[in-house]
């Protein structure tokens, strides 16, 4: 796996370089400190499989250089390494496309788990974002995102319940079209490229969006990717603690 960071500060630089080649031998790993040095990279050797990117550059808006990424390297997945963990810098950042929102603050075991979920095709967003765990709210409440309904259900169900029982995508009553679709709205793409993709028109794919969006009990599609993205760790959770109560 070859990924490239894009940092301009030298030392976390130098440790997220460290970090992330402690995945495995097979990680390689380059390091730029600017926007210009980044597209450098890429146009030299397109051939990475991740991206993980600082907002706060020197030379460059971090928000913007990720619409520019996710625009000339769609195929490429972009994780965002910031310092902050605003609710409103998370949504935008997966609004604009990234597959990851990862703060810095983040243990090392976090941010592994962060990067194989994109790397196996998922969405990772801090849990705190939707005050899953308790972290929370610096932002002013004009700059919240509502949490979604659906996150919710599944906050009242594992507080009432003798045990945690969330939901999966299998329960929300999707038809096979409706979670095809609910795949590739969570890569990012537009009404257009799915229609293309599955090869139907425009206004079934909107008809099939707006029953994926009230199965999930959100309205819009950075909501759905939210709920998504904190359900499956949920599940990871679970299932985690299932496997060791059942060794132990």
């Amino acid at each position: 796996m070859k990924v490239l960071l894009i940092d301009d500060h030298p030392l976390i630089l130098s440790a997220l370089k460290s970090v992330i080649q402690g995945l495995g031998e097979n990680v390689t790993v380059a390091g730029v400190s600017s926007a210009n040095a980044a597209r450098a990279a890429l146009v030299l050797d397109a051939d990475f499989d991740l991206v993980l990117l600082d907002l706060q550059l020197g030379d460059a808006d971090g928000f913007d250089l990720l619409a520019e990424l996710r625009a000339a390297y769609p195929a490429l997945p972009v994780v965002v390494v910031s310092g902050s963990d605003r609710t409103s810098d998370v949504i935008r950042a997966i609004d604009l496309g990234a597959m990851g929102f990862v703060p810095k603050r983040t243990h090392n075991d976090m941010l592994f788990e962060a990067l194989r979920l994109v790397m196996s095709g998922g969405v990772y967003v801090p849990p705190m974002t939707l005050g899953v765990e308790g972290a929370a709210a610096a932002d002013p409440p004009a700059e919240q995102e509502t949490v979604p309904g659906y996150m919710n259900m599944i906050g009242t169900q594992a507080t009432q319940g003798d045990f945690q029982a969330v939901p999966t995508l299998a329960t929300l009553g999707l038809t096979p079209r409706q979670t095809d679709v609910l795949a590739l709205l969570l890569q990012g793409k537009p009404n257009k490229l799915i229609a293309r993709e599955l090869e139907v028109s425009v206004e079934t794919i909107k008809d099939h969006v707006a029953a994926v969006l009230r199965a999930l009990g959100v309205n819009s599609r950075t909501q759905a990717v939210l709920a998504v993205s904190q359900m499956t760790q949920q599940g990871a959770r679970v299932a985690s603690r299932a496997s060791a109560d059942d060794c132990s």
